[in-house]
């Protein structure tokens, strides 16, 4: 499988993708019928006729459990992260078949890094007048302030570093060149905008391979590239091209591509938006991006999503990331049994964790490490248990946390950095 079309076919194979054929709009109906799908467990959609545009669309496409671990190339999340755990293992070898074997994973390491490719199919279609008119970008949601790109996977440098990142922030679109880039304060790019004090040059690139598109997800150590680790995903290296108007790369398949940049001077307001937490995101200023060119393939695919309240498709990519970088905390907090993100939590609002206790106050100083990990900082609450107990049964959790828990003793609550979508914090992206 070496990119969306492939991947599209793949579903069809397996009779997990539906093509819808009557006409529908962009603006609101096909986030109703999607939303409805999600929430069933249905298969991935392909709109075929949308109005206003010649483009089909694509959703629901990690809606399952399963279509997560086929587009991840495994046939369960904890086998992956096995994968990693392995990679992860620098313990010094000892003997021959050891060194042969570390001698092996540094030349599977090596092989993940992206290849910058001369051309690509993402530019088969150039257009010197970007034109975002000619992409079908959804309104999802009633109260949204527009339609908004919602899996886009957005490129830019470190301006201090030159370090290449890619994230996944939503766009919402103003007019045929212009969009807001939602770089929330505690984010890659709203760091790279903040230390430029300028202008960032940014690429967005729509409809890649569906291990691509989930490392724009993947909260990743600082320093990791997320084309590497896409590579790692896929098992080959992702193929670059280079942008024409900005000095950026985006994975060659890719089916549409916006180059621009993004002026920390021009702030806008960006909103409403129907979010995951089941509320509306208020309006705020953001900053404007500018798009200065934009090409696609020929016959483009849109590939997008909506969120709102779960399931939707964001659950199933947070449960991967859960199971794939468990591995990696351990390495940090090695008294970690399991985790569980539950859908009931959001994702980011509730950690559910399993410690093999040791001392006294031993959960208190997992609960402090959890807070003070990446996006884990973000928890609105950690629940602590035993390592007999199953966190992925949120039962037996429940049970735990209402008839053996004494309040005065058992409960610890601290202020600190809160999600910036957090509609119950007394202050932005601050709270309890």
């Amino acid at each position: 499988m070496k990119d969306l079309r492939d991947w599209i076919a793949a579903l069809e194979r397996d009779g997990d993708l539906v093509r819808v054929r009557p006409r529908v709009d962009p603006h609101l109906e096909i986030t109703g019928i999607a939303d409805r799908a999600m929430k069933s467990g249905a298969p991935a959609l392909l709109f075929e006729d949308v109005a206003g545009s010649d483009m089909p669309v694509l959703i629901n496409q990690f809606g399952t459990e399963r279509r997560m671990c086929a587009a991840l190339g495994t046939d369960s999340l904890d086998a992956l992260g096995g994968r990693i755990e392995a990679l992860l293992d620098l313990q010094p070898p000892q003997g021959v078949v050891a060194k042969m074997k570390a001698l092996g994973k540094l030349r599977e390491l090596a092989s993940f890094s992206s290849k910058l490719v001369r051309e690509g199919p993402c530019q088969e279609v150039w257009l010197d007048e970007p034109d975002l008119d000619r992409v079908p970008i959804l309104t999802c949601w009633p109260g949204d302030g527009g339609p908004f790109v919602t899996l886009p996977l957005v490129f830019s440098r470190d301006p201090v570093t030159g370090a290449r990142n890619c994230g996944m922030y939503r766009i919402q679109k103003v007019d045929r060149r212009t969009a807001m880039m939602h770089w929330q304060i505690h984010k890659d790019g709203a760091a790279h905008l903040r230390d430029s004090q300028g202008r960032v040059p940014v690429a967005v690139a729509i409809g890649t391979h569906p291990a691509t598109t989930y490392s724009a997800t993947a909260p990743l150590p600082p320093g990791i590239d997320e084309m590497i680790f896409a590579g790692f995903l896929r098992g080959r290296s992702v193929e670059m091209v280079r942008c024409r108007t900005v000095d950026l790369e985006v994975p060659a398949e890719s089916e549409i591509v916006l180059e621009g940049y993004v002026d920390a001077t021009d702030l806008r307001p960006e909103g409403p938006f129907g979010d995951h937490t089941g509320f509306y995101t208020p309006v705020d200023d953001y900053p404007t991006f500018h798009l200065t060119g934009m090409s696609m393939r020929r016959d483009a695919v849109y590939s997008t999503t909506i969120v709102g309240m779960p399931p939707m498709e964001d659950f199933h990519l947070g449960k991967a990331t859960e199971r794939l970088f468990l591995p990696i905390i351990r390495m940090t907090l090695p008294d970690l049994v399991d985790m569980n993100l539950p859908l009931e939590g959001v994702f980011h609002n509730c950690a559910i964790v399993s410690v093999r206790k040791r001392y006294p106050g031993h959960a208190k100083k997992l609960m402090s490490a959890i807070w003070g990990l990446g996006l884990l900082s973000l928890s609105r609450c950690v629940i602590v248990v035993d390592h007999d107990v199953d966190v992925q049964d949120v039962s037996a959790v429940a049970f735990q946390a209402f008839s053996n828990v004494d309040a005065g003793r058992d409960m610890l609550v601290v202020e600190g950095p809160v999600d910036a979508l957090d509609h119950a914090a007394p202050y932005f992206a601050y709270g309890s």
